[in-house]
């Protein structure tokens, strides 16, 4: 006499269903791609703010404070081009994700690697904005970094 239990409504069965670890990693999947469109929607926010950012520094307005001496010293008008060219291909990048476009995923790694460097170098002059900009674009090279590793496994 066979014993055949019925699996319970929180158990996968054990038949031609996908197994459950399966299942899980789609689910893990769908967070990584999530995590990739977010990024992508970042980048091109971040983007159009850093290309904002630049051309305010440019201006030099009395936007950013004046600072005195400073180890990587830079003039305003000179942070504000880095920030307009930088920004604006973090824009189009952040596009290339939204696309789904290859070539977008390194480039973001990268870009958003630049843009941390550069906003920790612009941190005297714009401290709390900079470290917001660095925090993002931590997240934003973790979920790209994340979706190049569920990628590369698939």
């Amino acid at each position: 006499m066979s014993q055949h239990a019925e699996p319970s409504p929180g158990r996968p069965s054990h038949g031609g269903d996908a197994s459950w670890a399966q299942r899980s990693g789609d689910r893990s999947s769908g967070w990584v791609t999530g995590g990739v469109v977010f990024a992508g929607v970042l980048l091109l926010l971040s983007g159009a703010l850093a290309v904002l950012q630049g051309i305010a520094a440019i201006a030099e307005d009395d936007v950013y404070a004046r600072i005195g001496t400073y180890v990587y010293e830079m003039s305003l008008t000179g942070w504000g081009i880095v920030h307009v060219i930088l920004g604006a291909l973090v824009f189009v990048t952040g596009y290339g994700l939204l696309k789904d476009m290859t070539w977008a995923r390194m480039a973001g790694i990268v870009l958003a690697s630049l843009s941390l460097i550069a906003q920790f170098l612009f941190l005297p002059y714009s401290p709390v904005w900079s470290v917001i900009m660095m925090a993002i674009d931590v997240f934003v090279i973790w979920a790209l970094a994340s979706r190049q590793d569920s990628a590369s496994r698939a």
